[in-house]
Parts: structure tokens; sequence; C-alpha cells
């Protein structure tokens, strides 16, 4: 499977990183450290820029990914999105993260669009997934204004960095899927 590159339109690009982009990818994460660390487990032992080359070496190992992908705007990095999958049950599930002064403009939505196109029409997907914290009401609007259907909540199921949310689960299948 070749690498991911998704053009969103309007110049905006979702993009496979690279080791060599750590420093940049690092800066983004530290300057957004408190508005990412309230969704994400991963920000707080993030230090440096070896812990993202780590990340991004071990993504591309994988070929059951698309994972470790930035989202860059006019060439700039404003955040990642990206898709796994398992291959035994061809089900995929979409994670993102966008720096707070990007947030508003339909970026997240085109790239979870695009990603989950990706994995039905490039994978052979048969089911994306998408998991925010019932507090998230931004990621919870995304899988809405796509047409994810809410499943349930899975009860303390996510962590973040000021400790464990509850996480609704949302899901489309490929025969719901119109992008």
């Amino acid at each position: 499977m070749s690498k991911l590159f998704l053009d969103l339109g309007d110049g905006i690009e979702l993009r496979p990183w690279s080791v060599r982009d750590a420093p940049e990818i690092f800066a983004l994460v530290d300057a957004n450290r408190e508005h990412l660390r309230a969704w994400l487990p991963w920000v707080d032992r993030t230090a440096g820029p070896a812990q993202i080359a780590e990340f991004i070496q071990m993504a591309r190992r994988r070929d059951h990914d698309r994972e470790g992908n930035g989202i860059y705007v006019g060439g700039a990095l404003v955040g990642s999105a990206g898709l796994s999958w398992s291959t035994e049950d061809m089900e995929g599930e979409i994670g993102y993260w966008l720096a707070a002064d990007a947030q508003g403009q339909g970026l997240i939505t085109r790239a979870t669009r695009a990603l989950t196109t990706y994995g039905f029409g490039e994978v052979g997907l048969h089911r994306v997934t998408l998991k925010a914290a019932v507090e998230n009401t931004r990621s919870r609007a995304v899988a809405e204004r796509l047409g994810f259907v809410q499943e349930g909540v899975l009860r303390e199921a996510g962590m973040t960095g000021p400790g464990r949310v509850d996480l609704v689960l949302y899901a489309v299948l490929v025969h719901e899927w119109a992008p």
C-alpha cells in the first residue's frame, strides 16, 4: 500500500510525517500542551522530539494503519489525523488532534471524511469508528456531522492528562457512507 497523501482542497493537505518532522511536531504539541492534554493521554509524556520520532518510526513499520500524518494548511502544520485498522475484522478507527488556533475551520471534518473514504475505498474496511470524550463537544460534532452513529458510552475507557473519561463510541458502516 502506498503512503497516504490526501489533498483536502483549499491548500489543506494530510500527509505522512517523517522522522525529520519531529522537531516541528514537538514545537506544535508543546505550544498547545494545555489545550491537548485535556483530551489526549500522551501529551504529558511527550518531553521532546525523540518521543515523536519514535511514534513516527513505529507507525511507519505497521502495514495496518495510516497514523502519523500531519494536517497542513498552506504548508504550515496545524494538527494530525490518522486511521488504524484490524485486518481480522476490517474495522478502522480514526484519531486526530488540532492546535487550538486552528479549530473551527472544518479541518478535522475534512480529514475525517477523507480518511473514512480512504478506509472504505482503498483499504476495504467494513466499519470505521471514532471515539470522543463525552465532554469533547467539538469531536462529537465532527462524528455527528459526517453521519457516524452514536453506539454507546464506554465508561472510563479513555485516558487524558487529567485522568479517566467516558468515551462516546461512534461508527459508520461501508454501506451507510456517503462522502
